[in-house]
């Protein structure tokens, strides 16, 4: 029973699907973490499946793209682009390390935040719109699956910034061997399928994926001292926009190699 409440609480924290209520207490968190990569299988399969839909209706590349960026936001509830704007936020003010942190605390967004939301949007649906080839499609779904493995990793093996907060409530009371042993292993069965997949494209993504973990770590480091949930969100809406985009790269070298 610890399992299945550990997965409704990862579920109703990270998404915005349908669970069973649990209580809020450690014992319920225990597992959390090792559920989290799952919430990305499933943004992975809805994606899969629309792009599936818009070949078989014969969708242009804007609406297709466009539905794509908004299948993660929709399934998550935007809790990651949250984190994306604060880090945004508290990294474009310049301050100390303490100013920085508390940045990341104000519900509000700034004018930095914006803009770099809207760039990141735009960049996310033309990559979307570009990928033609469905096995490119599979690698970015993957992609989903590995940023949250690598994020749950991280959450394990990274200094916190601060002893409170989302991420350490799911952290603390984590049972670290076995929740990291579990998340390094879907982190490597996912990134097999994702050369199987796709070798050039695959490799590729896998490549922007983990540069994207050790800039994370530095970053996250330099500004902020450690991770927070703030900075996890961050580093997912990075990795799987990097996943994608490197997914396309390899999609366009393959294209020009068979010409």
């Amino acid at each position: 029973m610890i399992i299945l409440r550990s997965l409704a609480s990862a579920f109703l924290m990270y998404s915005r699907i349908p669970m069973p209520q649990v209580e809020w207490k450690e014992e319920n968190r225990r597992y959390a973490l090792c559920f989290f990569p799952i919430i990305g299988a499933v943004i992975g399969v809805l994606i899969l499946l629309w792009r599936y839909l818009c070949s078989l209706l014969d969708f242009g590349a804007i609406i297709t793209g466009v539905v794509s960026v908004i299948i993660p936001v929709m399934v998550t509830g935007g809790i990651h682009i949250d984190g994306f704007c604060d880090v945004i936020d508290a990294k474009s003010s310049f301050g100390d390390r303490e100013k920085k942190l508390s940045i990341m605390s104000d519900a509000h967004i700034g004018s930095f935040a914006a803009i770099y939301l809207a760039v990141y949007l735009l960049l996310q649906t033309a990559v979307y719109s570009e990928i033609r080839d469905m096995k490119t499609v599979a690698v970015t779904a993957l992609g989903f699956v590995l940023s949250r493995s690598l994020s749950g990793i991280g959450a394990v093996c990274f200094k916190s910034a601060k002893n409170d907060g989302t991420l350490q409530s799911f952290v603390k009371p984590a049972h670290r061997k076995i929740t990291l042993s579990v998340l390094v292993v879907i982190a490597v069965i996912t990134a097999v399928f994702t050369a199987y997949i796709s070798l050039v494209s695959g490799v590729l993504a896998i490549v922007g994926a983990l540069f994207c973990f050790l800039l994370y770590r530095i970053s996250a480091y330099k500004n902020f001292g450690g991770i927070t949930g703030d900075t996890a969100g961050w580093f997912l809406q990075i990795c799987e926009l990097a996943t994608a985009v490197m997914a396309l790269v390899g999609e366009k070298i393959m294209g020009v190699i068979l010409i």
